[in-house]
């Protein structure tokens, strides 16, 4: 045993190598076996068992080097079927075989490509059919070079198409055009089979047939995925990319389409298909790709191929069969003993092995029926689970057409529903238009008068080119006249040619009858021959009467023979006589061709004169246009020149004046539009364009300096974009202009730009219009001082009525009565007090404002300038005003028990409000530093006070005067305590329910004073920082989903809360004329 242990590593080594090496022979010797039988030059189907030997030949050795090193060494050129049989166990290695197969293919791509060449330059029916099968396995390794992500066999979930597509859509866009390029491989190729196949009327079970038909298979299976891929990447596409730019992908797919169902059609008719493959079946109308819902309706087409083994009938030569190899996970062999490989199993030779083997082989048998038997019954399942499938999708099928249809009344609805409101849209626009278009026709009669003196320095300047406009238009009548007497002189010509030619053919006709007259006469007489020689026959009987008459037959026969060469003389002389009439009318004809041939050349060169002239006048219009475009240019550079002139920034002009301008420019460039079309339609007559571009470079010079000058006067903002468009405006009608001058950029040249810019200025001017049209600005100034004064007056007025109110009351009330009344007489006394303070101090710091801001201008120029302060102002003051004389009557009405309490402390609001608003507009333009704004803060918070007084008095006293008994429940039973108890319930919610009602009206009141005041909600709502702020947090409405406008602080709060707190509702509107008044400043 010891010596066993030694044995020598190189006995086991080489052992082992010449195992191998038998095992390589026998793998070599195997696979050359399967590949002449599998490809060779017999028209008969390649077995699926070579087939399938081959395939597994490249799992095992990883790749395809066995397959191609013997397949090179076949004779391609010698016969067709070789070839064809040689591209079908190809295209199944492709697809079954190795992932490595098609590196090993892709470096024989050449020689694929030779085949094709070679057979495609021959004339036979399977060189036709090679040459579409090789172009289409190249087609298919350049796909799968390319894509390395989809395998050779095109079994990929829609999630990896989507990974190897990515996200770019230029590749995606690319990677259709590729896969209709290998569907259109497979479908040439398919197409030929077939048509072949009905050419020859062969029977598919032949075997010649099934040889060509055997291919289609794999077909089958790439046409479905690549169907598949096709509608996917289409979708993709359609949802990225317009469907006008698809329209071409569109159309190769439904063709392809179309095809590819004809041929799955054909091929579920023949017999070979039924046993080997389950064709799917498609959709009876392609996919509606401009839909994106249409792609849930998309079915997978799937390739079925029946499990049944193909009954192998064992050739006498073929090799004992392979194992089966597990392709996809191979497990790892284990490690035979070395020391039994090299001296045998132990025991004598006996082995418990082969015992185990035997036994195995016998539950091999077992497991091999049981394994048939749960196929059978595998089978049954599947047969049953696909009708089951079916219905499911019929139903399926059903119920995407009803959401179909669903989804189309759905869109037609909302497409009417769109119509109808772009409808009212174009209704309002257009009232809106008309009621513009009107305006615009008074102010164009108003400049009408203008515009005819400008004219006539354009009617004089164009004169001198009228003039010679009408000299080329005679020269043009000149040359029309000589056309139309060449046009005379080739009628009569013709008709010449045309009498001539029917005489000739007269002569002819009576030719042809005397000729034929000739050939008549020329019959009778052989035919009186014909009778004459019967009768000699007849005659032979009497041989007297032969010799008698046999002279003056022969007489006759000479006659006859002299009138029938005469006849003919007088046919050739005939003849001769036609020839002679044919040549001279030959000789006419020629010399009419040699006149006609001159006059057309007199008319060619006439026509080419007259082209010239047209062409010359052409260049006149032109070079007429580039002049006056070029003084166009001239006086929009001047205008442009102007905008940074410093002796123009003291010119001055009105946003009315501008918009006036800014309109008219408008009207011009509609007139340039229609003159330019007019000119490209007829370029010999540039008289509107002319006309149009002179008036449009007048108005527009006027719209940009009267927009440089509207700029002096207006606010920073305005100012500077009112001058950037106005720039803007005369480059880009420089740049128009430029355009028309070149023949090159004439036809695209648009002032819809320029259109634009003008449209911006004229906005901008409407923007600086002042709202207060119904009063000039130089009755600003004198307005504010006159509505001070009013609000001064109207102050001392309800100070002398609330005396008078309180001396009346002493006299009429007594008591709790005549204290409450004191006491809010009082207030509202000290209220108006601090009121004229404040009024006071305002114009103080006014006056201050309008001496430190106005300069050299005087007082109304300053109010003038400022104008939407100033309505500001004046605004707050009329409020003022209007507060304290409300305030009055409704504590007259207080004391005389005839009004409400709460009236008088809404009015104390709505005086601490307009305060407020007079405080904000005077305190846009003062100096944060000045000791008058200082004071007149100290005055607003005075009268802050004061209306907290008023309020504070008001509901005292409304609590002293009510009554307020002690309820007694003493007499009330439990079912009646309960009963009042919901009686005061639905008063409750009764009550609240008019208290939110109230409020949306409040709130709706509030908006509609916003808009009539000039300042939007949105704007309002956003304002700057601080107004939005304190806005928000006085807000106390019970339901938060309610507009901040529309909630309204309690009202029914107790006088000892501070004062600062009674007044949330008047901070709101303090702040709302903070933001009013601020945005009237700028």
């Amino acid at each position: 045993m010891s010596s066993l242990g030694h044995v020598p590593t190189r006995v086991k080594s080489k052992r082992t190598e010449v195992r191998l090496g038998a095992e390589r022979d026998h793998f070599d010797k195997q696979q050359l076996s399967s590949i002449s039988k599998a490809i060779n030059s017999t028209e008969i189907p390649v077995k699926e068992k070579h087939a399938r030997r081959i395939i597994l030949g490249t799992h095992r050795e990883k790749g395809a080097f066995t397959f191609w090193s013997y397949a090179l060494g076949f004779t391609f050129p010698s016969s067709s079927i070789l070839c064809w049989k040689f591209c079908h166990v190809l295209h199944k290695i492709l697809r079954d075989g190795h992932r490595n197969v098609l590196q090993d293919c892709t470096r024989h791509y050449s020689s694929m490509v030779e085949i094709g060449e070679i057979w495609g330059n021959l004339h036979d029916r399977y060189g036709q059919l090679v040459t579409l099968y090789s172009k289409l396995l190249c087609t298919k390794l350049k796909f799968h070079t390319k894509h390395g992500d989809i395998p050779a066999n095109l079994e990929i979930t829609d999630e990896e198409l989507e990974r190897a597509a990515g996200t770019d859509i230029n590749n995606v866009f690319q990677l259709s055009v590729e896969v209709f390029d290998y569907m259109d491989a497979e479908l040439r190729l398919a197409e030929t089979v077939l048509r072949q196949l009905n050419s020859s009327l062969a029977m598919t079970t032949l075997t010649s047939s099934q040889c060509r038909l055997a291919p289609l298979i794999q077909v089958i299976q790439d046409c479905s995925h690549l169907y598949h891929f096709a509608v996917k990447l289409l979708f993709k596409l359609h949802a990225c990319l317009p469907a006008d730019t698809l329209q071409g992908h569109r159309d190769r797919f439904h063709d392809q389409f179309h095809k590819l169902k004809n041929f799955f059609n054909r091929a579920k008719e023949m017999i070979y298909f039924k046993r080997l493959i389950q064709i799917p079946k498609l959709p009876e109308s392609p996919p509606n790709f401009l839909h994106a819902a249409s792609l849930a309706k998309h079915v997978k087409p799937v390739v079925v191929i029946p499990n049944e083994d193909e009954p192998e009938m064992q050739d006498d030569d073929d090799d004992e069969p392979e194992p089966l190899i597990e392709v996809r996970h191979a497990t790892p062999t284990q490690q035979v003993d070395i020391f039994d490989q090299t001296f045998g199993p132990p025991n004598g030779g006996f082995d418990d092995r082969d015992l185990q083997i035997e036994t195995l082989k016998r539950e091999l048998e077992l497991l091999r029926a049981e394994l048939e038997r749960v196929k059978a019954e595998a089978q049954r399942y599947i047969t049953q689970l696909k009708s089951q499938i079916n219905s499911l999708e019929a139903e399926l099928e059903e119920q995407r057409a009803q959401k179909q249809r669903a989804l189309v009344e759905n869109e037609q609805l909302r497409m009417e529903l769109e119509a109808t409101r772009r409808r009212n849209t174009e209704h309002e626009s257009l009232q809106t238009t008309f009621i513009e278009a009107e305006k615009r026709a008074q102010a164009t009669e108003q400049r009408y008068n203008k515009l005819k003196e400008k004219h006539t320095e354009l009617v004089s300047s164009h004169a001198e080119l009228l003039r010679k406009s009408a000299d080329t238009v005679k020269m043009l009548s000149v040359t029309q006249q000589t056309q139309e007497e060449v046009e005379r002189t080739k009628q009569q010509l013709t008709f010449e040619m045309d009498r001539i030619k029917q005489e000739s053919d007269m002569k002819m006709e009576e030719q042809r009858f005397e000729v034929e007259r000739v050939k008549r006469e020329l019959e009778e007489k052989m035919a009186e021959v014909t009778r004459i020689k019967a009768t000699l026959q007849s005659s032979e009987e009497t041989s007297e009467q032969i010799n008698s008459s046999m002279t003056a037959l022969q007489t006759e026969k000479e006659r006859l023979m002299r009138s029938v060469s005469e006849k003919e003389a007088e046919l050739s002389s005939l003849r001769q006589t036609a020839q002679l009439q044919q040549s001279s009318l030959q000789q006419e004809r020629d010399k009419t061709s040699r006149e006609l041939g001159e006059l057309q050349g007199k008319l060619k060169e006439k026509t080419s004169q007259e082209e010239k002239m047209k062409q010359k006048l052409l260049e006149e219009q032109f070079a007429l246009l580039q002049g006056t475009i070029t003084e166009a240019e001239t006086i929009i550079q001047d205008a442009i020149a102007k905008l940074d002139d410093p002796l123009h920034i003291r010119c001055t002009s009105s946003p009315d004046y501008l918009i006036s301008r800014a309109e008219a420019a408008l009207g011009s460039i509609d007139k340039v539009k229609k003159g330019h079309a007019d000119y490209l339609r007829n370029m010999s007559d540039a008289g509107t364009l002319l006309r149009s571009l002179t008036q449009f470079s007048h108005l527009t010079a006027d719209t940009i300096v009267n927009g440089s000058a509207t700029a002096h006067m207006a606010p920073t903002d305005h100012a500077d974009k009112l001058t950037e468009n106005c720039r803007s405006c005369g480059t880009q009608s420089l740049l128009f202009l430029g355009e028309m001058k070149s023949k090159a950029t004439l036809q695209k040249a648009d002032p819809a730009t320029i259109r634009i810019i003008i449209q911006k200025i004229l906005h901008l001017g409407q923007e600086l219009r002042p709202k207060g049209l119904d009063v000039r600005q130089e009755e600003l100034g004198d307005l504010v001082d006159k509505e001070m004064a009013a609000t001064s007056a109207a102050i001392e007025e309800a100070v002398r009525r609330i005396d008078e109110m309180m001396s009346q009351a002493r006299k009429d009330t007594t008591g709790v009565k005549l204290e409450v009344n004191e006491r809010i007489l009082f207030s509202c006394t000290d209220l108006m007090k601090a009121i004229r303070m404040l009024v006071i101090a305002s114009t103080d710091l006014q006056k201050e404002i309008v001496e430190g801001g106005r300069g050299a201008a005087t007082i109304r120029e300053f109010y003038a300038k400022n104008s939407r302060w100033t309505e500001g102002l004046i605004s707050a003051a009329k409020a003022v005003g209007w507060g304290a004389t409300e305030m009055v009557e409704s504590a007259d009405k207080v004391v005389l028990h005839t009004g409400k309490y709460e009236e008088l402390i809404v009015c104390s609001h709505e005086i601490a409000a307009s305060t407020a608003q007079l405080v904000a507009a005077s305190k846009v333009k003062a100096d944060r530093h000045s000791k008058k704004l200082t004071k007149l803060q100290h005055a607003s918070r005075h009268v802050n006070e004061m209306a907290a007084n008023v309020v504070a008095s008001t509901k005292t006293g409304q609590e002293h005067l009510e009554d307020k008994d002690t309820m007694d429940f003493s007499g009330l039973s439990l079912i009646k305590l309960k009963k009042e108890e919901m009686e005061s319930q639905v008063k409750v919610l009764e009550l609240e329910s008019m208290l939110d009602n109230e409020r949306l009206r409040l709130g709706e009141l509030r908006k509609k004073h916003y808009e009539i005041a000039g300042v939007p909600l949105d704007q309002l709502a956003e304002g700057n920082g601080e107004t939005s702020s304190l806005v928000n947090p006085v807000t106390m409405s019970p339901k938060p989903l309610k507009p901040s406008l529309m909630k309204k602080p309690p009202l029914a709060q107790k006088p000892n809360i501070p004062p600062k707190n009674q007044f949330a509702y008047s901070v709101s509107f303090n702040f709302f004329f903070l933001f009013f008044a601020d945005h009237c400043s700028q």
